[in-house]
């Protein structure tokens, strides 16, 4: 059974999210949480951006953002995936990951598709997603990021 919580991060619970902090070697690979917060209003480049939380036992340790298109089968993006330094190296990563993708079929049966980028220089990241089934496209996006894929259905 897995134990991590997906939640929305919302008024009760946004101090939480920014309480979450990387290593500063981890800082430049995504967008920090108060940015991500920023896009959740703003919406950027879908017409719909959830950011949440992550947590166990009571313990918030992560947080990710989905943009998406609604009713869309394949335009889904997770971004902002991060694991608090203080939980890092114990397998929440993989774990989490596994959760998120469990969670976005179950709130959006219709997916089909999910899609994320990585940083060139981010290895670590580049191997959990490719352990997960995600393929690199050998695309960039423009930010010179790489993009993966993951086919559901």
């Amino acid at each position: 059974m897995n134990l991590i919580r997906i939640e929305p991060v919302n008024k009760n619970n946004w101090e939480e999210a920014l309480s979450i902090s990387l290593p500063k070697s981890q800082e430049k690979f995504v967008p920090s949480i108060i940015e991500s917060l920023a896009w959740a209003y703003i919406k950027p480049w879908d017409e719909a951006f959830d950011p949440y939380i992550l947590s166990k036992e009571d313990k918030t340790f992560g947080f990710f953002y989905l943009s998406y298109t609604p009713n869309s089968t394949n335009n889904f993006w997770i971004g902002g995936f991060q694991i608090d330094k203080e939980y890092q190296g114990i397998g929440l990563g993989a774990q989490s990951l596994q959760r998120i993708l469990e969670f976005i079929q179950e709130m959006h049966r219709q997916c089909e598709e999910i899609s994320l980028t990585i940083e060139k220089r981010n290895d670590h990241a580049r191997k959990l997603y490719e352990k997960l089934g995600f393929v690199n496209q050998d695309k960039e996006n423009q930010d010179g990021e790489i993009i993966y894929k993951l086919k559901l259905k």
